[in-house]
């Protein structure tokens, strides 16, 4: 299948909110309630950026710090960059935070929608209950109840299991960052940003180690391209812990050579994280990325099924 009739297969696969394939940026929330997929997972992308985008930039390019919402009621990160996406009347009831730098984690943004529940690594867990004090205090609003986690904590939300696994990222000495496996009835879905790679221990615990006789293949795969594509991102820093186009692509051909990736027929893998000094426009991505590496962009609704 080539480029264009690839991309023709996802005006099919995927429900997009107000925006085409273009990644014209949405403004303002969505006018219809936030879905529940019954027979897969729905997730909408709130912002696909790093930590460089703040606003549209000199190109007309917008995207907002990266943040999705699965089933209209879980966050996976979460800043004020993200409020404006949400669809009209969700109410989310909890988050699960990858890591505290500014571009994912916003106590105020939190506090300010109303969710009652976040879950975050317990090397942080103190500097966060500070965090969200100090905001309860200055707004007079409630904190959310904090859960810590471990690495290979699985959580329970109704019908997903989210799973807590490392990452390859620094924010200090002792923070652990993290990325999630989120599991719904078949549904496998990693999310992975902010990492270098998926880490040897995130792979084993996932079941999608080459060299694990008990495979648990993945169905889904959304990772960051933060790096972006070719060799732009050779002498950049950046490089020690986040992913370029070609860390995903050698990843995923990997997961595919030992059926360890079993998409659904015409599902694709989703890049989000980017960064707006290292890549091009959604259009050009849209033009040039190598099948099946899909950008997402704000506003982006999809539903991954098994």
């Amino acid at each position: 299948m080539d480029r264009r009739d690839f991309l023709r297969t996802l005006g099919v696969a995927a429900a997009v909110a107000g925006t085409g394939l273009n990644g014209a940026p949405l403004s303002g929330k969505s006018k219809k309630p936030a879905p529940a997929a019954e027979d897969g997972l729905h997730l909408r992308f709130l912002g696909t950026g790093a930590a460089d985008w703040h606003g549209p930039d000199a190109r007309g390019e917008h995207r907002r710090f990266s943040s999705v919402l699965l089933d209209g009621r879980i966050l996976i990160d979460f800043t004020a960059s993200n409020i404006d996406m949400l669809p009209q009347g969700c109410k989310p009831e909890c988050v699960f935070y990858t890591h505290s730098h500014g571009d994912h984690y916003n106590p105020k943004a939190l506090v300010d929608v109303g969710v009652p529940l976040a879950y975050l690594n317990v090397s942080w867990i103190a500097r966060a209950r500070n965090n969200f004090s100090e905001v309860s205090l200055q707004t007079g609003l409630p904190a959310p109840k904090l859960v810590p986690l471990n690495i290979a904590d699985k959580t329970v939300c109704g019908d997903i299991t989210i799973t807590a696994l490392p990452a390859n990222h620094a924010v200090n000495l002792t923070e652990q960052t993290m990325i999630y496996l989120i599991e719904k009835g078949p549904v496998r879905l990693l999310y992975a940003t902010d990492t270098g790679g998926i880490p040897a221990l995130a792979a084993r615990l996932i079941g999608i180690d080459s060299h694990d006789s008990h495979a648990q293949p993945i169905n889904g795969l959304i990772m960051e391209a933060t790096m972006g594509m070719g060799d732009k991102g050779d002498e950049d820093f950046r490089l020690f812990t986040h992913s370029s186009v070609d860390t995903v692509r050698h990843t995923v051909n990997m997961l595919l050579k030992h059926k360890r990736y079993l998409p659904q027929e015409g599902q694709p893998v989703y890049l989000t994280h980017f960064a707006r000094t290292l890549q091009p426009t959604q259009k050009e991505l849209e033009a040039t990325l190598p099948a099946p590496l899909v950008a997402a962009y704000d506003g982006l609704e999809i539903t991954f099924k098994a």
